[in-house]
Parts: C-alpha cells; structure tokens; sequence
C-alpha cells in the first residue's frame, strides 16, 4: 500500500510540473509563403515536447484538408532556459526539417530555424488557449 501511495505521489508530481510548461497548449502558426497557416498541439512527447497539426487554413482563413494533419511540426523540442526551446521544426511548405530555436515571450512564440547553412524564420506564433 505504501509504495501505492509514494508511486501516486510522484505521478501527480510529474503530471504538476508538465501542466506548468508554458509551451504546452494550442498554437497558431504564423502565415507560410502560400499564406496558409495552422493550429498545432503542443503535448508532451516522452521526455520531449511535441507539436502536431491539428487545422490547416488557406490564405482566406478558411479551414482546409492537408496530407500534414496529425503530422509533428515541433518535434524532439526541450527547454534550454530564459523561455527558449531548441529541437525540430518541419515546414508543410518547403517540405523541410529545420534545427529549431522558439522563443517564448509571454503569448508569442518565435519560430527559426537552420538545416546546415540556410535558416529560415518562421514568424511569430501566437497561443490560441
């Protein structure tokens, strides 16, 4: 019974710190080179942020059907400190994987990356809820 107890314990523990993480929760991405744009899903992915396509817009801000619903944007992301997070950002757009860096600032998100010597700034991402 005990080690019922202290196992609840550190579970509700862990579950604590992630609903602490500031990056968790619904995103919208700033407009691609088509002007499209999306909502994704941050989550927790193992020990790893995860982020997922959930919607997909034109650039009339209509909803639309993409092959990359359900696909990770973010991906293998963590927190290096002072709001930043370094991990993987896939761009629908140019069919690309970038080394990314997202800065948090409040309720604003920036997005780059890099994929050797070619970086690419993703824009400003902004939290939905």
């Amino acid at each position: 019974m005990r080690k019922l107890v202290m196992m609840a314990a550190v579970l509700g523990l862990g579950a604590g710190m992630a609903s602490a993480e500031p990056l968790l929760g619904m995103w919208q991405t700033a407009k691609d080179d088509n002007g499209h744009f999306g909502l994704i899903q941050v989550a927790p992915c193992g020990n790893k942020l995860c982020g997922k396509l959930v919607k997909s817009y034109d650039e009339n801000g209509n909803e639309t059907q993409s092959d990359n619903i359900g696909r990770n944007i973010i991906s293998e992301t963590v927190p290096v400190g002072g709001g930043e997070y370094k991990g993987k950002v896939y761009s629908p757009d140019r069919d690309k994987t970038y080394n990314s860096k997202l800065e948090l600032k409040g309720e604003r998100l920036e997005v780059s990356g890099c994929v050797m010597f070619i970086c690419r700034d993703g824009g400003t991402w902004r939290k939905m809820q």
